[in-house]
Formats: structure tokens, sequence, C-alpha cells
């Protein structure tokens, strides 16, 4: 059983899903992968130089991960075409991963399930919700980002509307991380009840 989980910057994505990992749960990050796809030497990252030119190299020779960031954030096209580079090599690298969990099921970290429609690519969607204050605060603490910046973020992925209407499973997260934990507890023993049915 695969289980996509989603939410907002800021809305607890990540401490809910080292819970789960904590319980054994193979976890899978599509940041991580993102990043994997585009290491230095692999197709995606020469696919990525050849696009968008070696302004986007860093001192080490690296994709500057901000610079690309900044190059297609208000570019539909450019960012366009990074997706088409990037979501082949990511679905590969998580399906490889997937075939090697040992996990009854397993956790797939995907921030835009929505904003992508991937939903069948999951059994089931979980997501992290919290109120919009909440998240603003959360994400401007952690990032150390102006609340300008990460209101700029929130607008361009999906509202909490359009995340909700995709879920199966919804762990509020408006509280302390303790409750969080026992939130996520609670759910994992749902879904191992499921793969044993």
């Amino acid at each position: 059983m695969i289980i996509g989980l989603t939410g907002g910057i800021g809305s607890g994505k990540s401490a809910a899903a080292n819970f789960f990992q904590n319980e054994g749960v193979t976890l899978i990050d599509a940041d991580d992968l993102a990043r994997e796809a585009i290491e230095i030497n692999t197709p995606g990252y020469k696919s990525i130089v050849d696009y968008f030119g070696s302004r986007i190299i860093d001192a080490n020779g690296l994709i500057d991960r901000a610079s690309l960031r900044k190059e297609v954030f208000d570019d539909d096209e450019k960012k366009k075409v990074l997706e088409s580079i990037i979501h082949p090599l990511v679905r590969d690298l998580m399906t490889e991963r997937i075939t090697m969990a040992q996990s009854s099921y397993s956790i797939v970290m995907v921030p835009l399930i929505f904003e992508t429609n991937s939903m069948s690519n999951y059994n089931r969607i979980l997501v992290i919700d919290c109120d919009p204050s909440l998240q603003l605060e959360r994400a401007t603490a952690r990032d150390n980002n102006s609340k300008d910046q990460i209101q700029k973020i929130i607008d361009t992925q999906c509202s909490r509307e359009e995340r909700l209407s995709i879920a199966n499973d919804v762990i509020p997260n408006n509280d302390s991380l303790n409750d969080l934990k026992t939130r996520s507890l609670i759910m994992h023993k749902f879904y191992l009840d499921l793969t044993q049915k």
C-alpha cells in the first residue's frame, strides 16, 4: 500500500513523516528524489544545464537550486520545461524505492499531489492540515524568510480546500508536536490494520 503524504508549506508534513519512519515505515521524500535526479553527471543535470545554461551552476559545479527556483518562479514556460525534465526522473526513482521497501506500506512525501494531478499514484492520500495563519507563522520561523516570501509560496500552492478535497485521511496539526505524534501513531495503526485485511 502506498500512502501519498501531503500538506502546504509549514503544515508539519516532515514532522509527521518522521513519526511514521520511526515506526519502521519506508519513507520516500519526493524533494530528496528531485535533488538526486539532478546530481552532477546525471541525465537530469545534463538536460537542465543544456536548457538553462551555465548561469545556474554554482562554484562547485552543482546546480544552484535557489538560482533555478528564481529562474522559473515567474516564468510558466521555463517551469513547464523544468517539470518535464524532473517529474519523470522522480517517478522512476520513486518506483525503484517503493519496490525495495521492506515495510507493509510506504509513505511518499509529496508537497504537490493536487497541483501535479498525481492522485492515482497512491492507494490513499494523507493530508496534514493546519490553519493558514499557523502555517505562515511556522514556515516563517523555520525558513528564516519574511512573511511576504512565505505567503508568495503559499499562493503558488493549491488552496487548503483543494488539498482537502483529495484526502482519504486528514491529520489536523493545530496543536503541539506531541499531539501530532499521537495522531500520526493512530493513523499508522489504521494503515497497518488496512494492510492486514
